[in-house]
């Protein structure tokens, strides 16, 4: 970890932004290719060309950073987040883009909820009213009083077991012992290619030229957003540059309404705002919690 300084924090700040730049140009792209192709091969390009990424990234130290110490966690949070993927591929293709990023939003609120029995931890009433606040807010977007439970569209349903996946999935990084950030990233992109690199032969469609460039620029997006976050955890304290994470809802957003004409209703920006102040005090409350021990 770099020295706190007020200049490390600015540009641990910036490297959180380009993060999530990263992380929802690829969301972008998965989705407009999703209107051509299959799911399998989306996802395939996805973790293909990170894994190009992810090599040349470890290029240097590959024989060190190949070896995990915990192996079976590493291919544990490499099927959950191919299946996060692969979920959320399936949701965003009938969803906005602004609506799948808000409810990707409980993903922390619900590492909370799942830290008590995985991971033994205590949850005080503050943080217990942070979650139901969160959920009240995911309630506002879903809107499940307009017609009901089965009223909630298919890919919204998809979306919510999405941001359950990738909730498991940070509490497994969060077991993770002494491997390095570079080291969860290429073994997350390599099993992600493998597996998708059996099936995608039965969904193959050859793409444009265009396509392949789209294809090609969703494993650099997802490549690089995750260099990014490693960078900027390590200039800056976390409790510095997590709450910068919010900033997808813009990227979103300006995405959606520049490539489909979407724009967030009243009832997803409540809903959004009700989620990321919730996410926001129970990060606070972690952080508290943590420096008291």
């Amino acid at each position: 970890m770099a020295p706190d300084s007020a200049e490390n924090r600015t540009a641990g700040i910036l490297w959180m932004l380009a993060t999530m730049f990263c992380f929802i140009s690829l969301d972008a792209i998965m989705k407009h290719l999703l209107e051509t192709y299959s799911l399998v091969q989306v996802t395939w390009g996805r973790f293909f060309f990170a894994t190009i990424v992810a090599l040349a990234a470890c290029a240097p130290r590959l024989r060190t950073l190949a070896i995990s110490r915990s192996p079976g966690l590493q291919l544990t949070r490499s099927v959950l987040l191919m299946s996060t993927t692969g979920v959320f591929n399936a949701g965003i293709r009938t969803t906005p883009l602004a609506t799948a990023t808000t409810i990707m939003f409980l993903s922390p609120i619900l590492v909370t909820l799942l830290s008590i029995p995985m991971l033994g931890e205590k949850v005080g009433l503050r943080r217990w009213i942070g979650i139901m606040l969160g959920f009240a807010g995911a309630c506002i977007v879903v809107r499940p009083w307009q017609e009901g439970l089965g009223g909630i569209s298919a890919g919204v349903m998809l979306l919510l077991v999405a941001a359950l996946l990738n909730a498991n999935y940070q509490i497994i990084t969060r077991k993770v012992r002494g491997d390095e950030p570079l080291t969860s990233l290429l073994y997350t992109a390599v099993a992600g290619a493998v597996v998708t690199s059996f099936l995608v032969p039965w969904f193959w469609s050859w793409p444009a030229p265009l396509d392949w460039l789209l294809l090609i620029g969703s494993g650099v997006a997802g490549g690089l957003g995750h260099l990014c976050l490693i960078r900027a955890v390590r200039v800056a304290p976390a409790s510095v540059v997590a709450p910068f994470s919010y900033s997808s809802l813009i990227w979103a957003t300006l995405f959606g309404f520049v490539i489909w004409g979407d724009w967030p209703d009243l009832w997803t920006w409540t809903g959004a705002a009700i989620i990321i102040g919730s996410g926001l005090y129970i990060f606070h409350r972690e952080r508290q919690q943590h420096e008291n021990r």
